[in-house]
């Protein structure tokens, strides 16, 4: 079976973000497509506009498809997700059902309301990339860029975790949406912790992409 699998980012980021995760994956005989969101950086563009990159570039890899969804990021591929998508990943991301937005469960929103861009987290050393090599975490966030926020605020239209197999990935120190994501988890038909902050990804590569395989029904 092939092993091809579509990597979203969350708020702020972008494809960057997945350089080493994507390169351990690759390591390991997975093909991987890393996108770029457009609502990053843009105030007109939403989660719907989202979704339409994320089905995009679903259907230039082919199928079966994992598509995995960091943080805001799990949004997108839960309105996206269709036909060949085997198994939904949401690594520190909410599973939201129709009509939720991001800034509803999670107890947003947390800019200033009327904001076309919502700016980087504040301290996101510390909130994003608290255990990430200090040389790793000042070029993460030498790239984050301010996020619209319609991508926050449009609500999901669908919820392919109902449809699709779902694992949900929870750092344990995961200090941004830590509460909100446990309780949305559990909707997840395997829920699984792995150590450290909200971005494992640039923290732990290879254990990540350990549990990523442990668990995912494309693995084999």
């Amino acid at each position: 079976m092939s092993r091809n699998i579509v990597l979203v980012h969350g708020g702020w980021h972008g494809a960057w973000c997945w350089d080493l995760f994507g390169a351990e994956l690759a390591a390991r005989g997975w093909h991987v497509t890393a996108v770029d969101l457009p609502s990053v950086g843009d105030a007109d563009a939403g989660l719907h506009d989202d979704a339409e990159t994320v089905r995009a570039a679903v259907a230039g890899v082919g199928e079966p498809v994992v598509l995995l969804g960091h943080s805001y990021g799990g949004l997108p591929v839960t309105e996206a997700a269709g036909p060949g998508v085997t198994q939904l990943v949401y690594l520190a991301s909410p599973l939201l059902r129709a009509g939720d937005s991001m800034v509803g469960p999670l107890g947003g929103p947390w800019y200033p309301p009327g904001s076309p861009l919502v700016e980087v987290v504040a301290d996101p050393r510390e909130i994003l990339y608290h255990d990430v090599p200090s040389g790793v975490a000042d070029d993460a966030i030498a790239r984050l860029r301010p996020h619209g926020a319609r991508a926050f605020e449009e609500t999901l239209t669908r919820a392919a975790w109902e449809t699709v197999p779902s694992l949900f990935v929870l750092p344990t120190e995961d200090r941004i949406f830590a509460e909100p994501l446990k309780a949305t988890g559990v909707r997840a038909d395997v829920r699984v912790t792995i150590p450290g902050s909200h971005s494992p990804f640039l923290s732990r590569p290879a254990e990540l992409a350990d549990t990523l395989e442990k668990h995912c029904v494309s693995a084999g």
